[in-house]
């Protein structure tokens, strides 16, 4: 549990869910993290939860502001000496229904925060610390952005985008970065309600696990992205289901 000892990663969408998972699983197997999200309280409350300043400093904002993303990592470089781990979590779905029907300005928004934002973050981990020392980063995509989705499609294109994106990363960082992805089916979280709210035994009646997933599920699998244990894998999408996706389940 201390195979992240002495090293740092930011995690951004992180004051809850998959992303707050995410930060308490490397927190526990020894790293220091910055996490992100827009409201400072729910920020602090969960730099308390994952024990305080000496393993956790918070940075609030939005994830697609380059003045935020400059003092997130500029912080932690401070906090921390180095950035060794990034993981690109935040990401918004703020329409529901045909894709053909979403107004132009949401689609735009949508592919801003979920796949020119992460570029955007990596590219600032690159030139403050990977660049130089190495590094591993983990983009969180979706099963959305593997099949059609109905109801979230310009989601799902973004997330198709960020999948490819990390493909393209990787040739373009390595030898001493690594980039993959996860792509988590339904997750019980905040965020992903609207999937299941109301009927979790029957959406989850389509896995074979016979579940939806749950913020440690993606985690842990982060977590093996992010180590030396996945030292030769980049540029993977590591598809986290249940197994929804042998059959047809959303």
């Amino acid at each position: 549990m201390n195979s992240f000892k002495g090293r740092v990663a930011i995690v951004t969408g992180a004051s809850r869910g998959i992303g707050l998972g995410i930060a308490r699983e490397l927190v526990q197997r020894g790293a220091k993290v910055c996490i992100t999200a827009r409201k400072p309280e729910p920020l602090a409350e969960a730099v308390n939860e994952l024990g305080g300043k000496d393993v956790a400093i918070a940075v609030p904002g939005k994830a697609d502001d380059a003045e935020h993303q400059q003092e997130a990592v500029a912080r932690t470089m401070e906090a921390f000496g180095r950035l060794d781990m990034l993981v690109n979590n935040t990401a918004i779905n703020p329409v529901y229904g045909p894709i053909v029907d979403v107004d132009p300005a949401a689609a735009a928004k949508i592919l801003n925060v979920n796949v020119l934002a992460p570029l955007a973050w990596i590219r600032q981990a690159r030139d403050a610390w990977m660049g130089e020392h190495g590094g591993s980063i983990v983009n969180v995509a979706s099963i959305a952005g593997l099949r059609a989705s109905s109801g979230i499609g310009m989601y799902g294109v973004s997330k198709a985008a960020l999948i490819r994106m990390t493909m393209e990363l990787a040739v373009d960082l390595g030898p001493n970065i690594r980039v993959n992805a996860v792509a988590p089916a339904v997750v019980k979280t905040k965020f992903a309600t609207v999937l299941y709210e109301g009927k979790e035994d029957e959406v989850s009646a389509a896995y074979p696990l016979k579940r939806l997933g749950v913020p440690e599920d993606i985690a842990g699998a982060v977590a093996f992205l992010l180590s030396e244990d996945a030292g030769w894998m980049t540029g993977q999408t590591l598809v986290l289901d249940g197994g929804v996706t042998l059959g047809g389940g959303l």
